[in-house]
């Protein structure tokens, strides 16, 4: 039997490269913004009311039930909590 190394997690669990570059952004950003609601230490209802969402989408956000949100949904969320989002894109080796 003959192991695979993989630079991601999403790498080895996706169909394609392009799935798994999606669910990188997505992962990055819900981390990012989990991490900013602990930060401020504000309750989910107030992070709701700022994300512009539900408490019980702020639950999942929390929860990291990465499969119910979309890139654009996480990069509203993100801008709306006051964060900078910034893209670099490079070459694959």
């Amino acid at each position: 039997m003959r192991s695979q190394r993989f630079t991601s997690v999403w790498d080895a669990i996706e169909g394609t490269p392009e799935e798994a570059e999606n669910m990188k952004l997505r992962s990055a950003l819900m981390t990012a913004l989990k991490n900013h609601l602990i930060k401020t230490g504000i309750s989910q209802v107030q992070a709701a009311q700022i994300l512009g969402v539900t408490p019980p989408r702020v639950s999942d956000l929390v929860r990291g039930k990465i499969n119910l949100f979309s890139l654009d949904a996480l990069v509203n969320m993100a801008a709306a909590a006051g964060l900078h989002i910034e893209v670099r894109i490079r070459e694959t080796a």
